[in-house]
C-alpha cells in the first residue's frame, strides 16, 4: 500500500524506559529481578511519530529534546524508525524528557516523569519552512505552547491547505480546557482519551462530553476507551467503534498508536469512524508489546486486522 502521507509531529517527546514484570515496589534499598528493561521513544508526538512511521508516512519530528544522553538515546530511537529528526532543537538548559513505566503484569503502568526540555519548546524553535510538502500536522501536547499559539501554528497549518490534528497530555479538567480552547476552532481532529473528554467538560456520558467538544470548534471527535475501543463524533453523529481482542502486555503508547491508525486512515480516505477501526487495530498491536516499537506490524497488518 503506497498512498502518500507525510507528516509533522510537533510537541511532546519522551524516552520511556519500560520495566516489564513488576508486581511491587521494593522496600527500603531492597532489589528486584524483573523480565525485561527496555527503551523507546514516546510521547504525544514522538509515540505517534514512530508508529506513523511504522505504517509508512513520511514523518518530520519537531520539538526540544537536551543535550544530555537521554537526548541522544531518543533522537536514535526515532532515527531507527525512519523518523526525521532534524527539527528536534536540543537545549542545553534542561533535560531531556523522560519517563519510567514500571509494567504490572496485568498491563497496568503507573508512571515517573520528568516534563524536561518539552517546558522549553515555543514556537521560535520551529522552522520557516514547516509546512512545506506536508499534508498532516498532529500537535501533541498543545497545552505546552498555550491555546494562544498553539492556535498560531495550526491556523497556519489549515491556511496551507495542512490537516491538523491535536492529542492533549495532560489529565482532563475544565481549566486545561479553557488554557487550549483558543486552539480548538483550528483542530480538525481532536484524539483524546476518555477521562480527559468527561474531565474537560463535565458530561455524565461520553458522548455528551464529545459533542460538547464539537461545540467550541473542533471537526470530529474521536476518543480512545482502552478495552472498549473508541468513540467517534462527527456533526454527522455519535458511533462507537470496537477493540480488538490482544493479550495485553503493556498499555503504554496505546493512544498514541490509535491516533497514529487513526491519521493514516484519514490519509487512506476513510472517514473519521473507519479511520477509527483502523486506530483501534493499531492500539491492539501496541498493546501487545513492550512500547510503541515493539513487534514487527505494519500498515498491511493493521489494514488487514481492521478489515475483518
Amino acid at each position: 500500500m503506497t498512498v502518500p502521507m507525510t507528516v509533522a509531529a510537533v510537541g511532546v517527546h519522551v524516552l520511556d524506559t519500560h520495566v516489564l514484570g513488576v508486581e511491587s515496589i521494593p522496600e527500603r534499598s531492597d532489589g528486584q529481578l524483573v523480565e525485561t528493561i527496555r527503551m523507546s521513544a514516546a510521547g504525544t508526538a514522538g509515540g505517534t511519530a514512530v508508529v506513523l512511521a511504522r505504517l509508512g508516512a513520511t514523518v518530520r519530528s519537531y520539538g526540544a529534546v537536551g543535550t544530555d544522553a537521554v537526548g541522544d538515546t531518543l533522537l536514535a530511537l526515532l532515527g531507527n524508525e525512519g523518523v526525521d529528526t532534524r527539527g528536534l532543537v536540543r537545549k542545553d538548559t534542561t533535560q531531556t524528557s523522560a519517563s519510567v513505566l514500571p509494567v504490572r503484569p496485568n498491563g497496568d503502568r503507573p508512571a515517573w516523569h520528568c516534563i524536561g526540555a518539552n517546558g522549553a519548546f515555543t514556537l521560535d524553535d520551529l522552522p520557516d519552512d514547516l509546512l512545506e510538502g506536508l499534508s498532516h500536522l498532529h500537535l501533541g501536547g498543545p497545552e505546552f505552547l498555550g491555546g494562544d499559539a498553539a492556535g498560531e501554528l495550526l491556523a497556519r497549518a489549515r491556511a496551507a491547505g495542512v490537516t491538523t490534528s491535536v492529542d492533549v497530555l495532560a489529565p482532563g479538567d475544565p481549566d486545561m480546557l479553557a488554557w487550549i480552547a483558543a486552539a480548538l476552532p483550528h483542530v480538525d481532529h481532536l484524539l483524546p482519551n476518555d477521562e480527559q473528554v468527561l474531565g474537560f467538560t463535565g458530561a455524565t456520558t461520553l458522548a455528551e462530553g464529545a459533542r460538547a467538544l464539537l461545540g467550541l470548534g473542533v471537526g470530529a471527535v474521536a476518543v480512545t476507551q482502552g478495552a472498549r475501543g473508541a468513540l467517534v463524533a462527527t456533526e454527522c453523529g455519535v458511533d462507537q467503534v470496537p477493540a480488538y481482542p490482544v493479550d495485553v502486555v503493556d498499555t503504554t503508547g496505546c493512544g498514541d498508536a490509535f491516533s497514529a491508525g487513526y491519521l493514516r486512515g484519514l490519509s487512506l480516505g476513510r472517514g473519521p469512524v473507519e479511520a477509527a477501526r483502523l486506530g483501534c487495530a493499531t492500539a491492539a498491536q501496541v498493546a501487545g508489546g513492550l512500547g510503541s516499537d515493539a513487534g514487527t506490524y505494519d500498515l498491511s497488518t493493521v489494514v488487514g486486522l481492521a478489515s475483518r
